[in-house]
């Protein structure tokens, strides 16, 4: 089933023109798709912002677009100073679209595969070093009330590469504290096990045994992590923990859960992991995405290099 939020966006297309078709795919992509609900959101905002476009120059069939009103509608977005992945994603979703298009006989040429999209920048991921990451682990403090929890999340977080949406989704029932491992859902429904170290095994089962039974309530059903109200935590409440502690261990500002990850990932490449097996506790389709973090490893190397080498 849809979530609220997709179902208000594909409310408000009935009023522009192809907006119906466009809740077709949107429910099509929900179905039979196996994308995220955040990615199915984003497709949908993207696409209205088109129809929006296509409205202004009367373009109401799917036969009206061809490839010269995409290379405009991408140009205005680079005038708007649209980010250059937000516009590669609207241009992915409007190819989708066509491409649904032509799947159900409406459209006969498939011209989507000469679209080209901008050349994204490749930026390189923040990473600490293994010490700021362990003064992150040790700040929360055993005096307050959720250290527990607390400290099973940071510890969870850099013994997997989990995202936040993954950990916040955790159930118990996903956790294997004995032999060690966690399964969990990423993105497109995709299942993967990702072995769990012996201190985040340790500190995630103190929680279970100490912590965890005092805040459930009867509504908390089999979810790992609870609020105090005994809800399961979401994504943002565990951002905003990790924000907490970072500036308390005097981390950087732009730190973010997602820091954790690219830190679990380059840390296990500079100890000798091999990329395809980072790749799949990562959970990446395509290890190119992977290959980001042998260059910020190849980049900390110079770094070394410049600063130690008497002929820099």
């Amino acid at each position: 089933m849809p979530s609220v939020q997709t179902q208000t966006i594909a409310n408000k297309l009935d009023e522009l023109p192809l907006g119906r078709l466009v809740r077709d795919f949107l429910g099509y992509l929900t179905v039979e798709g196996g994308l995220s609900d955040n990615t199915i959101q984003g497709y949908g905002r993207d696409l209205r912002d088109f129809l929006e476009f296509c409205k202004s120059g009367k373009v109401s069939e799917l036969k009206q677009i061809t490839p010269t009103l995409i290379q405009k509608y991408m140009i205005i977005l680079a005038r708007a100073s649209r980010a250059e992945a937000s516009a590669k994603r609207a241009l992915v979703a409007i190819r989708m679209f066509l491409r649904f298009g032509k799947l159900n006989g409406l459209v006969e040429d498939d011209f989507t595969g000469i679209l080209e999209g901008p050349k994204l920048w490749q930026r390189l991921p923040i990473i600490c070093s293994k010490k700021q990451v362990v003064d992150l682990l040790e700040a929360p403090s055993p005096k307050e009330k959720y250290y527990l929890r607390d400290k099973a999340i940071l510890e969870l977080l850099y013994a997997t590469g989990v995202r936040a949406s993954e950990v916040a989704g955790l159930k118990i029932s996903d956790l294997n504290l004995d032999v060690g491992y966690l399964r969990c859902i990423g993105k497109g429904n995709r299942e993967r096990v990702i072995p769990l170290g012996r201190v985040a095994a340790a500190a995630t089962l103190e929680y279970l045994k100490d912590m965890r039974p005092k805040l459930a309530k009867s509504f908390s059903g089999d979810f790992l992590l609870l609020s105090r109200t005994g809800r399961p935590m979401g994504r943002i409440e565990i951002w905003r923990l990790i924000k907490r502690y970072a500036a308390r261990a005097g981390m950087p500002k732009n730190l973010t859960v997602h820091t954790l990850r690219h830190c679990f990932a380059t840390h296990l490449l500079a100890g000798g992991a091999d990329l395809r097996s980072v790749q799949e506790m990562l959970g990446h389709v395509d290890i190119s995405t992977t290959q980001i973090y042998t260059h910020v490893d190849q980049e900390r190397l110079r770094e070394i290099h410049r600063k130690y080498h008497p002929r820099p």
